[in-house]
């Protein structure tokens, strides 16, 4: 068992910890930082290409991120929000490719246009409000709405082949949207960590994190290989390891994980690599949820370049699987059951009647009904064309409620300890498009001080809107959005296209 001290230990290889190893060593390149990953390869659960939707999250079209009110309101705040947080990470990525740290951007990201698909007059009457509403924002300021099958299909023919003549639908789309394979992003970076000296531990994984009494942590690791244990005193650590990061929060015993249970839903999209069919499809399309699913399931129809390779995926379709991981253990659900946490857990299961039926539902579906589901946004699709294939567990957060007792909390959780010493992520969508956003929103909890006094200067270099915004200004979103786009070859590809 080796035992040595470094200022940052980061656990798990994916977006979110290369994304924080990279900010720290530009503000601080004195500090040690190690990177500890269970797997032999870099970013295979939820940053890996195949295991998510590479959406590039700016709600552009998400509707879960514009959801109707109990009163019929619509409010702008949560859409514009997430597109500020993605401006964020545009914005480091394109001062990375200036850097020469990221390789040629197609090979993470890809122009890709945006759109919102809905039927049925309701559906239609909401989707144009949202885009009255929305299209007065300068970040949303190339928003489209058509109710016209020609113009849909110019956007997206094999939305509208095949569908009956007196079907009514609708349409907004917007040409600022990308593709965003995470994965790669996730290999690039920590490539570049590599080289500048960042230890890398492939096949390490964190058993148990443990306060000492000065303060700094305690982090027990094993060799997956058979090779021994690996003891490493860290004065801060970042806990990045997706659906496994609940149990190592609650190994901590901080107070502030306390109440918070994970409830884990598997993931499967329908996948086509027809040459034929893909060519005719660049876009990414999404509808409106079934009523009882969770945000992470809204339906969409994806244009996606994994490898520099172009497929169409359609899903997602929930599963259950008690596991935290794609390659976790049927006992991650029940051994994260502690009796803090057991009440908001049992609440939520007696509460969420409509999700439960969801995934009832989705369970019990067969092939043909999965394919029916495709054809509401495809009509012409054939069954022999799509292949099903298994993409990343997602773990929904619940907590403790005050009034409620316990709510499922959708979207991503930062968990930071009161001394600033330990962070970890919680949640999903919309997870590694805010990436930077969140590793920022960490710094600044974690290192209040050094942040203000010495970081903050060095971050707002690389990016520029960061504490400022872009939305409050058409002309500044306008050239941040043009530049991020010309850095990132987003132009020249929306030209090509």
């Amino acid at each position: 068992m080796s035992n040595n001290t470094v200022d940052v230990v980061l656990i798990g290889s994916g977006v979110m910890s290369a994304t924080l190893g990279t900010l720290i060593k530009q503000v601080q390149p004195d500090w040690s930082v190690t990177i500890l990953e269970s797997r032999s390869a870099v970013a295979t659960e939820s940053s890996n290409g195949w295991n998510n939707a590479g959406t590039g999250h700016a709600a552009l079209c998400e509707l879960n991120y514009m959801p109707e009110a109990i009163d019929g309101t619509l409010n702008v705040d949560k859409a514009v929000s997430i597109n500020e947080q993605f401006q964020l990470s545009r914005q480091w990525w394109s001062s990375l490719v200036r850097e020469g740290v990221l390789n040629d951007p197609s090979s993470f990201i890809n122009a890709t246009p945006h759109m919102t698909f809905v039927r049925g007059e309701e559906n239609i009457a909401y989707l144009r409000r949202r885009w009255e509403l929305l299209r007065d924002e300068p970040l949303f300021s190339d928003l489209e709405f058509s109710e016209d099958p020609e113009q849909i299909a110019q956007w997206a023919p094999l939305l509208i082949d095949r569908r009956a003549k007196d079907e009514r639908f609708a349409a907004t789309r917007s040409e600022s949207g990308t593709d965003v394979d995470f994965g790669s992003l996730s290999v690039q970076l920590i490539d570049h960590l590599k080289a500048q000296g960042v230890d890398v531990e492939m096949s390490t994984e964190v058993r148990r994190l443990r306060r000492l009494p000065d303060g700094t942590w305690d982090v027990l690791a094993r060799n997956r290989n058979g090779y021994g244990r690996t003891r490493i005193n860290a004065r801060f650590v970042f806990v990045g390891a997706g659906g496994g990061a609940l149990s190592l929060l609650q190994s901590s015993k901080i107070p502030e994980i306390k109440g918070f249970g994970g409830f884990p839903i598997s993931g499967k999209f329908l996948r086509c690599d027809n040459p034929e069919i893909v060519r005719q499809h660049q876009a990414k399309v999404y509808g409106k949820a079934s009523v009882g699913a969770p945000p992470m399931s809204v339906p969409h129809l994806d244009t996606r370049v994994v490898d520099g390779q172009e497929s169409l995926l359609f899903g997602p379709y929930a599963g259950f699987s008690p596991n935290f991981l794609k390659k976790g253990s049927w006992w991650d659900l029940p051994g994260s059951i502690r009796l803090h946490n057991l009440g908001p857990m049992l609440k939520v299961g007696l509460t969420e009647f409509s999700l439960e039926k969801y995934l009832l539902k989705e369970l019990m579906a067969s092939r043909e009904k999965q394919m029916e589901t495709l054809r509401e946004y495809m009509p012409a699709a054939r069954a022999e064309d799509w292949s099903m294939i298994s993409a990343g567990q997602r773990v929904q957060v619940m907590k403790k409620d005050p009034e409620k007792g316990g709510v499922l909390q959708f979207g991503t959780e930062l968990v930071t300890g009161a001394d600033g010493s330990i962070a970890g992520l919680l949640g999903a969508s919309p997870g590694a498009s805010t990436a930077v956003h969140a590793m920022l929103d960490i710094m600044q909890r974690c290192f209040p001080e050094k942040f203000e006094h010495e970081w903050r200067e060095k971050i707002v270099e690389r990016v520029p809107s960061y504490g400022s915004g872009l939305n409050h200004d058409r002309d500044v979103a306008a050239a941040s959005l043009a530049e991020t786009a010309e850095v990132l070859g987003l132009s020249r590809q929306a030209v090509e296209a």
